[in-house]
């Protein structure tokens, strides 16, 4: 009687398992599912290029540009912890980043991912945490001596080292990887603005820095977690193997230097963000801990070194596929510097652009612009859902289950940008007569600076320093690319490129 009852049992279950996740399936509409295991192996096969499969799937949808998907098909966990929504639609963003904004946080899923590497800093923090960096942070950034501050570090890397290495480089015609050179800049750069410590891994010999190397291999273990089951990252770590190995080694290295370099500022305070914050009091009116003070400094290299140097590697493989618009380029610049430096080409290019004289390339700007709607710097953002929602278009969202808005497919919508989306053109960024930059009148097209209360603090200064180095890259150079060179997205938390931009530089006779 025991073993008929069973297979009775096991059969009534299974039945009732089927007709569950037919249910559920059927409401599904984004890539196929399977029983237990969900879109998972979907997922997997595509992890090497997870963008362009989300923009393909937000494609299928015709209009609607959202879907939904469930990456663990078992009862309970599949409307919660297995749930996505994936959306790119203008307006589904403006509510979760505006409209409806406390409803969607970061959320413990993606707060739990990020701790180990990014911990309460602003980037993965919400409420009153996120609220006093963000005030604190932006009084900070609308300071002129901030504007001042980076304008000199900007210079001098660009003087002082990426042109000394590119000088190199066009006389004994061997061609660089744009991209490391363009990371090592930008690092310099933004260490040098958050806490006084010059790295110099922009020197003309590219030596390896153990920090930024550690930083690098963080982020990517990071984002493996937000792809896949939180179990499954948390058994590699109780076990210490495969990438949560690779990111304990990783943090170690970060956790030193970050102590050198806080220890260094309490030794000798500066004018550097970091010192900034140290003189900052938390919601209880007390000084900063350190390992909040380590977080908030680290959180500020992760924005100011990864995007902004992506964004240009990106900027500057469009242009040199682009003559035309690289012809505007450098007929705005020398028309700039015609009037603020005067006829003599030398002159020209003796100095980096100052911000004052980056604040007037307006078409520059565009395209710029334009990189970032193509190829955003950060190209998924997640919610977490805190109550039961309905989205502008209509789509039931369950409290407890993850929203993603694809920055990258936002771009690649016909229905959103028109039938020319993915074409490379500055022009849409401009008025009618070109003289002035644009953005568009529903602004949720354009997100890569994020969008709402937590719209990017550094987005002008962002802005000026990719003008300063495009500026000072295109004016001496012409860029052509290494023959049989691949250029592919990387699987990383920011659109780095796979392999890196190899170019040959070549003197412009202006």
């Amino acid at each position: 009687m025991e073993t008929p009852l069973l297979l009775f049992t096991v059969a009534a279950a299974t039945s009732a398992y089927l007709l569950w996740f037919y249910l559920l399936s059927r409401r599904l509409t984004g890539p196929k599912v399977w029983p237990l295991v969900g879109s998972l192996p979907l997922l997997f096969i595509n992890r090497r290029r997870i963008h362009d499969w989300m923009a393909a799937n937000l494609r299928a949808t015709g209009g609607a540009a959202t879907y939904q998907t469930c990456t663990i098909c078992i009862p309970f966990l599949a409307r919660k912890q297995g749930f996505y929504t994936v959306t790119c639609h203008p307006r589904n963003i403006e509510h979760i980043l505006r409209t409806r904004f406390d409803n969607y946080p970061k959320g413990p899923d993606y707060q739990a991912a990020f701790h180990d590497l990014l911990g309460q800093g602003i980037f993965n923090s919400d409420g009153e945490t996120w609220l006093i960096q963000r005030k604190t942070a932006a009084l900070e950034f609308t300071t002129r001596t901030l504007r001042q501050a980076m304008a000199r570090w900007v210079n001098r890397t660009i003087k002082n080292r990426l042109w000394l290495i590119l000088e190199k480089a066009a006389t004994e015609n061997t061609s660089v990887d744009l991209q490391d050179l363009l990371l090592r800049l930008t690092f310099d750069n933004i260490c040098g603005l958050t806490f006084g410590k010059d790295p110099e891994t922009l020197s003309p010999d590219l030596p390896e820095n153990p920090f930024a190397k550690a930083f690098d291999s963080a982020t990517e273990a990071t984002l493996q977690r937000l792809l896949y089951p939180g179990f499954l990252w948390r058994l590699q770590k109780f076990l210490s193997i495969g990438a949560e190995l690779r990111l304990e080694n990783s943090l170690n290295i970060v956790e030193n230097y970050m102590t050198e370099a806080l220890n260094a500022r309490k030794e000798a305070p500066s004018d550097d963000l970091l010192s900034r914050f140290m003189k900052r009091r938390d919601t209880d009116g007390n000084n900063f801990p350190d390992a909040v003070l380590k977080r908030i400094a680290l959180n500020f290299v992760l924005a100011g070194r990864d995007t902004s140097s992506v964004a240009l590697s990106w900027f500057f493989y469009s242009v040199m596929n682009d003559k035309h618009v690289e012809e505007k380029i450098i007929a705005e610049i020398t028309t700039v510097l015609k009037e603020t430096r005067g006829e003599d080409p030398r002159a020209w290019v003796d100095d980096p652009l100052v911000f004052d004289e980056a604040d007037r390339l307006v078409y520059l700007k565009a395209a710029l612009a334009e990189t970032l709607r193509l190829y955003p710097s950060v190209p998924e953002d997640f919610k977490y859902v805190v109550s039961d929602d309905v989205l502008p278009d209509g789509t039931h969202v369950p409290a407890g289950s993850t929203v993603t808005y694809s920055i990258y497919s936002v771009g690649r919508m016909k229905s959103i940008w028109g039938e020319d989306c993915m074409e490379f053109k500055p022009e849409r960024w401009l008025s009618e007569d070109g003289d002035r930059f644009e953005t568009p009148k529903d602004g949720y097209k354009f997100v890569a600076f994020n969008a709402g209360p937590r719209t990017c603090l550094g987005k002008d200064l962002a802005y000026l320093q990719m003008k300063s180095v495009a500026s000072a890259v295109l004016l001496r150079y012409r860029l052509a690319p290494v023959p049989g060179h691949r250029v592919e997205q990387k699987m990383s938390l920011t659109l780095f490129m796979n392999n890196g931009l190899r170019v040959y530089l070549h003197p412009r006779v202006l």
